[in-house]
């Protein structure tokens, strides 16, 4: 008699990017509403389209965010989030931009566009997981932050930082 094989659930990827555009001491935030999910003050960013590159759906979600064509990007970390009951496997992948042109967008689609100085950005609002890599974007060398989630007890499994380089 043979020994049944457990299930297995198929492992979804899903990739995004985000961009910091700094300009000498602030950067440019966005803050979004709660209609449009993650409330508060956090930097473009989104869904890598297939067959896009990272960069260049980092360069393409900036101008739709913004109106602003950053160029030079420095990539500066990952951010993984995975989910074990679900196979969620979710990679934000981070850039940094201080080159860039164009105009800001009068009526942009994610939330209003602000430039923020750095020292001031405790006294935005933003989501917990933003704030702890922030100031990992302005850090010298790559980070790395995993998660792992438990969706039943809507809690951290484990939670992983490094600072590489």
């Amino acid at each position: 008699m043979s020994t049944p094989t457990p299930a297995v659930t198929p492992i979804t990827y899903e990739l995004m990017t985000m961009c910091m555009i700094r300009d000498h001491d602030q950067v440019l935030l966005i803050n979004r509403p709660n209609s449009k999910g993650f409330p508060g003050f956090i930097a473009p960013g989104g869904k890598v389209e297939y067959p896009e590159s990272l960069t260049e759906a980092a360069i393409r979600e900036v101008y739709e965010e913004t109106g602003l064509t950053v160029s030079d990007l420095v990539f500066k970390g990952i951010d993984e989030f995975m989910v074990p009951q679900t196979g969620l496997r979710y990679m934000v992948f981070n850039y940094l931009a201080t080159l860039f042109e164009g105009e800001l967008l009068t009526n942009p689609p994610e939330g209003e566009l602000h430039w923020v100085p750095i020292d001031k950005i405790d006294e935005v609002p933003m989501q917990p997981w933003f704030r702890r890599r922030f100031p990992l974007f302005f850090e010298p060398g790559t980070f790395e932050i995993s998660i792992v989630w438990d969706e039943d007890k809507q809690d951290k499994i484990s939670e992983k930082i490094k600072q590489l380089g």
